[in-house]
């Protein structure tokens, strides 16, 4: 039952920051199933054990990924779809513990949550540019191809 409460918010949680930044309306679901895609890839690998910087970073990735193939096949920025699918993902809960710790003179948890909050925000921007850096190299051999023959 767990599972399908965190696809339902997960995939509200991306259109609705889709909706009230203003995306298209055609691209709201869309935004929607790729945050939800994203969050359930993370939320497996967390309850496999994995770490939540590599979870976060493979499912930025493939986030990254489902964002560019909705963006070639409806013709539209990527950006509206990746900036939605990411929403999920964003360490919002680890960094207001952070601030609170520090504002409650508890300096040794904050920077630790500070950190732990850091680290999750750097892997979901190495997740998205290692996948445009693929994707840009696929684009670049195919074009190449094309002029050689």
């Amino acid at each position: 039952m767990e599972i399908i409460a965190q696809v339902i918010t997960s995939f509200i949680a991306s259109a609705a920051f889709g909706l009230m930044f203003n995306a298209p309306k055609s691209s709201l679901i869309k935004g929607g199933f790729v945050g939800m895609s994203g969050w359930m890839i993370y939320y497996c690998m967390e309850a496999s054990g994995i770490d939540p910087v590599v979870s976060t970073v493979t499912a930025s990735f493939f986030i990254a990924v489902i964002s560019q193939g909705f963006a070639k096949m409806y013709r539209t920025p990527v950006i509206i779809f990746s900036v939605a699918g990411i929403i999920p993902l964003v360490p919002g809960g680890i960094a207001y513990d952070a601030m609170r710790n520090f504002v409650q003179n508890d300096y040794n948890s904050a920077i630790n949550l500070a950190a732990r909050a850091f680290m999750i925000s750097g892997s979901i921007a190495v997740g998205l540019v290692f996948s445009e850096v693929i994707n840009q190299i696929i684009r670049h051999s195919t074009l190449t191809r094309q002029q050689k023959q």
